[in-house]
């Protein structure tokens, strides 16, 4: 743990508020604690460094799905999704939404502490070299990914839907061009070990992707196989401003 890490807090809740801020200046994190998505936006644009947000689902205002999905929409920053619905089509749609962890309520601060780390420690995994550009959009293979709308648009200019499970997968294989990732290695990236939904088979998202994207099935060109290694993007990736 960098003792400068910057925990974000969102939570309508005082005593929550209070409880995480105080437990976790105490582990030796900075924090800051916010109560809705405004201060929230406020916080993030204020020129401090944020290494993490932990975010609440229910929340005045624009509610944490909204927040998530617009934060991910402008930056990587991670996102761990706090509620006191513990349904599992909830933290499936906020996992959908690009956050990269998900707790509910009650939880033990133990608990959360042990997640921060592990989510700062995935998100930190990427060589500087390989983190993805500041862009509006990335091209490769005749393909270009809106980065601001997550539109995906063919060679043919015709608009592809992505869930967000194939957004950040894409993201993922295009931040890594022409290197091969094994499935552990995309499966921590995308999501936190805990998370079944997804867990049972990256092959299943990657083949999903390749869909997408037009790929024959036995022959793919953009996504390939490396026998007994994992996945490679084999294509350049150029970003746009």
């Amino acid at each position: 743990m960098n003792s400068q890490d910057h925990i974000l807090v969102v939570d309508d809740d005082s005593e929550i508020r209070s409880l995480l801020g105080e437990y976790l200046q105490k582990n030796g994190y900075r924090v800051t604690v916010v109560a809705d998505g405004r201060e929230m936006w406020a916080a993030l644009d204020g020129g401090a460094r944020v290494d993490i947000v932990v975010l609440d689902l229910m929340l005045p205002g624009e509610d944490g799905l909204t927040l998530c999905r617009n934060l991910r929409a402008r930056s990587e920053l991670p996102v761990i999704m706090l509620t006191a619905r513990g349904e599992e089509t909830d933290r499936i749609v906020g996992l959908e939404m690009g956050a990269d962890d998900y707790l509910a309520k009650p939880f033990n601060p133990r608990e959360l502490l042990a997640r921060i780390k592990s989510v700062l420690r995935r998100a930190r995994s990427l060589p500087e070299n390989l983190q993805p550009e500041s862009a509006r959009s990335l091209r490769f293979a005749g393909w270009t990914l809106d980065l601001a709308a997550r539109n995906l648009l063919s060679p043919d200019g015709v608009l592809v839907a992505l869930s967000g499970t194939e957004y950040k997968l894409l993201r993922i294989f295009l931040a890594h061009p022409n290197r091969v990732l094994n499935r552990d290695q995309l499966i921590d990236l995308m999501l936190s070990r805990d998370a079944s939904p997804f867990d049972r088979s990256i092959d299943v998202q990657v083949s999903r992707l390749r869909h997408r994207l037009g790929e024959n099935p036995k022959e793919p060109v953009i996504i390939k196989t490396v026998r007994g290694e994992g996945y490679v993007l084999a294509a350049a990736v150029e970003a746009e401003p």
